[in-house]
């Protein structure tokens, strides 16, 4: 049997379970041991805060949600076994908040063969998003959007010679085309280029290329370990220029990763801030992670509105099976979550364009 027909065997087989089964189970690999084991821990913390609220007050139509999670360490490899695995269980709804660019890489062709809602991941890569996927629904702006507002601010702010620290795979690869991207439209081009490998932090090569350039700002692109370890580095080197990260780096975690080094680091977010009241669902969300005795954080807020998302499709039908969700995704349009909008279409599947920068102070607290 070929892998085209095993998996479609294995669809045809979810569509009936779902049609006995109790649970809503929703499939996620994320990376929950190794160096960027906050990043997924965080992002589950989040979606299961809200899904255990909702099956406390009696599920979707007396249906439990199942969040399972398994862990990849952040290695692609690993992550297709997952979502393989999840196919072959035959009681997966969804496929729901995998965390990372080469991770979502390797395991979107399967879950998009078995027809599986491809969902939430926490990833602002071109690939998830152009051209449009049936299966695969973005909550977070991407990258391209991101890097425009770094280079945006940064440029009106004077800055002519940016460097571009990268994770040399598929993630690094996304940001460092929005960066080149955001560049060109200004006719500029990238001043330096270093890289680390994904899952180390061996940033010595990158130090070296980065004090010869002598950049105004540095755009990072890679995981908290790796672009504190450089921050630390060229900081203590004393090299006069800005450390600009996107959001997947992950705020909390890398203001921990550098203590008092954390001082005017900026982050670009594309959530709001977790701790800012103003915002219904950030109240919403404080309230059910009080309860829990952990710390807000830009991630596990990701992962609760990402919930909150997914919860409004189970409700609207999304629970009748996996091309019941896509539609009722889909028909979730201008989607008010309490102060953070989401809006998907048969046309569109990025909820949101919400992209803002932050500015860490030297106790790791962020001002925005």
């Amino acid at each position: 049997m070929s892998l085209r027909q095993f998996l479609g065997a294995l669809s045809a087989a979810l569509v009936a379970s779902h049609a006995l089964s109790q649970d809503i189970v929703l499939g996620q690999s994320a990376a929950l041991t190794g160096p960027a084991q906050e990043l997924g821990r965080e992002m589950q913390l989040g979606a299961k805060l809200y899904f255990d609220s909702v099956n406390a007050s009696g599920g979707i139509r007396g249906k439990k949600i199942i969040l399972r999670s398994l862990d990849d360490g952040y290695e692609p490899t690993r992550a297709a076994a997952n979502t393989k695995k999840f196919i072959a269980d035959g009681d997966v709804l969804a496929l729901f908040g995998y965390v990372g660019t080469p991770t979502s890489a390797a395991s979107i062709p399967i879950s998009t063969e078995a027809k599986l809602p491809f969902f939430g991941a926490f990833t602002g890569a071109e690939l998830l998003r152009t051209p449009i996927n049936r299966y695969v629904f973005n909550v977070r702006a991407s990258y391209f959007d991101e890097t425009e507002a770094i280079v945006r601010q940064m440029t009106q702010g004077g800055a002519t010679k940016i460097a571009v620290f990268y994770q040399n795979d598929s993630y690094g690869q996304a940001g460092l085309a929005g960066v080149e991207k955001a560049m060109a439209k200004r006719n500029l081009t990238v001043s330096a280029k270093a890289t680390v490998e994904r899952n180390s932090t061996d940033v010595a090569a990158a130090v070296a290329t980065l004090k010869a350039a002598k950049p105004d700002v540095i755009v990072m692109i890679s995981a908290y370990a790796s672009c504190s370890e450089l921050i630390r580095q060229l900081k203590k080197a004393e090299l006069p220029t800005r450390f600009v990260n996107v959001s997947f780096v992950g705020t909390r975690a890398l203001a921990k990763a550098l203590g008092p080094d954390a001082d005017g680091v900026m982050i670009s977010q594309v959530m709001p801030p977790p701790t800012a009241l103003k915002y219904p669902v950030v109240g919403e969300y404080q309230t059910l992670l009080k309860a829990s005795g952990a710390e807000p954080s830009y991630t596990s807020l990701e992962g609760f509105i990402a919930a909150k998302i997914m919860v409004e499709a189970l409700r609207r039908g999304g629970d009748a099976s996996s091309a019941a969700l896509a539609r009722a995704l889909e028909s979730l349009r201008s989607l008010d979550l309490g102060g953070f909008t989401a809006s998907f279409g048969p046309d569109s599947h990025n909820a949101s364009k919400f992209v803002e920068l932050t500015v860490l102070d030297k106790r790791g607290q962020v001002r925005y």
